[in-house]
């Protein structure tokens, strides 16, 4: 009977012991990270994702690149977000889009990530435009500017200075030119599209001109018909300037002036990284500053770059504010420096010894970054860009005066303002 017993109590034992107790893990909240094509290399930046994932073991991120077309891109966004999507928690959006999105409703309002003392932190082109009735909607994640390029080999060997004003630039591509066979001077982009809008808009700032002064069009302007004139006769009268660029975005005149056939370049900060990859053309050729201004104006430069916001119908916003914090902190935004070359929206970085020693040349941006302007702060931006665009291309193209252009393009905004409001 003892034995029986025993017998009975082992089985128990062994059948209770066998029996594994395994502890669930705890469920991963998932956060959806819409975003254009990145730059350069993509594992790179999935190192530096892996790496919010290893500082937020709760969180199971998901990255899905959109399209390269920033076209697309705003499509996607205003179809998904109109239709109150929740797919996606976290968005990068160009730096036109924030005030469309914000007062569409479709953003969360993240003012309180970066408190009123922390913005100062940050370039104010970047801060004006997620800035909308006074309430942040988004967090500058990486910034872009016009600059100018110019081959500093060439200037040194024929004894230039970069320009400061538009007229300089002229008469060095001239001269250069002449000596330099199958070599442009002065490469930019032309083709219409919003590209286009942000070349123009250098030039008519730089020559005391605006879009809206007060919240009124102001295009017609005898400042703005100066610039605009100016650039079809880069083209036409001066002659430094091929045809080809009423055709060119940005891709295609890096490549010519990164083949070495042209001695100025107007492109964003991107190109720099390319210019100076081994095997390039221009390695150590290739020199960097402010875009030149009309004489009596000031430098100015188009600001770009991408920004990161929250889609309000997120069903985890908590978890989308820490993947916000992560990749707009200074850690993050040097790792994107160094990585791909994106620059960064704060400015404290542009003392970093160690990013300034792998990118001599951002050291030059600080001021580039600090004057850099936002196209018109509206949520109507996307109307009136969709107006200018094809008349300045009409000017560029000869097909039209810049006066007509100009008169045509006031009065359509004029509606659009009017309609507006």
């Amino acid at each position: 009977m003892k034995r029986a017993f025993f017998l009975l109590l082992c089985i128990l034992v062994s059948a209770y012991s066998c029996k594994k107790t395994e502890t669930p893990a705890p469920e991963k909240t998932t956060v959806v990270f819409k975003h254009g094509k990145i730059a350069g290399d993509p594992a790179l930046f999935q190192e530096l994702l892996d790496e919010f994932e290893r500082q937020n073991p709760d969180i199971d991120l998901r990255d899905e690149a959109l399209p390269a077309s920033t076209d697309e891109q705003h499509q996607f966004y205003v179809i998904n977000l109109e239709g109150k999507g929740p797919e996606f928690d976290v968005l990068s959006m160009d730096v036109i889009w924030v005030p469309e999105f914000a007062r569409a409703g479709w953003l969360r309002d993240l003012s309180h990530l970066v408190p009123e003392p922390q913005r100062e932190e940050f370039f104010p082109g970047p801060m004006q435009a997620v800035t909308y009735r006074e309430k942040l909607w988004a967090v500058p994640w990486y910034i872009d500017a016009g600059l100018l390029y110019y081959r500093k080999d060439l200037l040194e060997k024929h004894g230039f200075e970069p320009p400061r004003t538009w007229a300089e630039l002229i008469s060095i591509s001239k001269a250069i030119t002449a000596k330099e066979p199958d070599t442009y001077g002065f490469i930019w982009q032309g083709k219409q599209y919003e590209g286009l809008v942000c070349n123009v808009l250098e030039y008519m700032w730089s020559n005391r001109g605006n879009v809206l002064r007060e919240g009124r069009p102001v295009l017609a302007s005898p400042e703005n018909i100066e610039a605009l004139g100016f650039m079809r006769d880069l083209i036409v009268r001066h002659k430094v300037t091929p045809e080809l660029v009423t055709t060119a975005i940005e891709e295609p005149t890096r490549h010519i002036f990164g083949n070495g056939n042209a001695v100025f370049l107007r492109n964003w900060p991107y190109a720099w990284n390319i210019f100076e990859k081994e095997g390039s053309a221009i390695k150590g050729k290739v020199g960097v500053s402010v875009l030149p201004a009309f004489e009596g104006g000031e430098h100015a430069a188009t600001l770009g770059g991408w920004q990161l916001g929250i889609n309000r119908y997120s069903r985890n916003p908590e978890a989308a504010e820490r993947l916000v914090r992560f990749l707009t902190s200074p850690s993050a935004q040097k790792t994107l420096a160094l990585t791909i070359g994106y620059k960064p929206t704060r400015k404290s970085l542009y003392e970093d010894r160690e990013l300034r020693a792998e990118q001599p040349f951002i050291a030059g941006l600080y001021d580039v970054f600090m004057h850099a302007r936002p196209r018109p702060v509206s949520p109507y931006y996307m109307m009136m860009t969709q107006a200018m665009q094809p008349e300045f291309s009409a000017a560029i193209s000869g097909m039209k005066t810049p006066e007509e252009a100009l008169r045509d393009a006031q009065k359509e905004l004029k509606r659009i303002m009017e309609t507006a409001e």
